[in-house]
């Protein structure tokens, strides 16, 4: 397992062992040994919930995050290829609003790990992708929350211009507002 720290340190792109041969390839996704010695980059040690999507081409999803219990999320696509995001959303963090991407496809199988203090998202870039989360928390749908795929102060580079958005991606809240609000202060930044 090689873990890659991004320009957002608590946010790590995985690239995992693939062996290959004439009938497929075969990989760990994960392995709670492997994740257990790499603790000291912000890893989980366990995972609570695994969740799949499919999209189609220009679906966007996100950016979400839950507060209560707090989730993290291990993100994989597993068929076609999608760009993922992690967006910084703590209160008085250095890095507030600023974002990490990959390209993430089937093919190059990279993971992105983001902690729950941070909102994520995807973009499919191919006729269909299927992204697989790992989640550190059970989903609480009274705690969820998302903001803006677009935000100005967030400024993403998204490869698509006009997404298939759902109705609740669609009126997300900006990451202001979310600041505003007093679930923010679960993810305040120490300091």
């Amino acid at each position: 397992m090689h873990v890659q720290r991004t320009s957002l340190p608590e946010v790590l792109i995985i690239e995992r062992e693939v062996f290959k041969d004439e009938r497929g390839f075969f990989m760990e996704v994960w392995r709670a040994d492997q994740f257990a010695e790499q603790v000291g980059l912000g890893l989980p040690e366990g995972f609570v919930q695994v969740n799949h999507s499919r999209s189609s081409r220009g679906v966007t999803r996100g950016l979400h995050f839950q507060w209560d219990p707090p989730v993290g999320k291990l993100m994989r696509v597993i068929v076609g290829e999608a760009y993922l995001v992690a967006v910084d959303i703590r209160p008085g963090s250095p890095t507030l609003g600023s974002y990490e991407a990959v390209v993430a496809s089937a093919d190059n199988k990279l993971q992105m790990w983001a902690p729950a203090s941070f909102a994520r998202g995807f973009c499919t870039l191919s006729d269909v992708a299927e992204v697989e989360y790992f989640t550190t928390g059970i989903y609480n749908p009274a705690a969820e929350s998302g903001v803006r795929w677009n935000d100005p102060d967030i400024g993403i580079d998204w490869p698509i211009r006009e997404p298939i958005l759902s109705a609740k991606d669609a009126a997300a809240q900006s990451l202001s507002e979310w600041l505003a609000r007093p679930e923010a202060q679960t993810f305040r930044f120490p300091g």
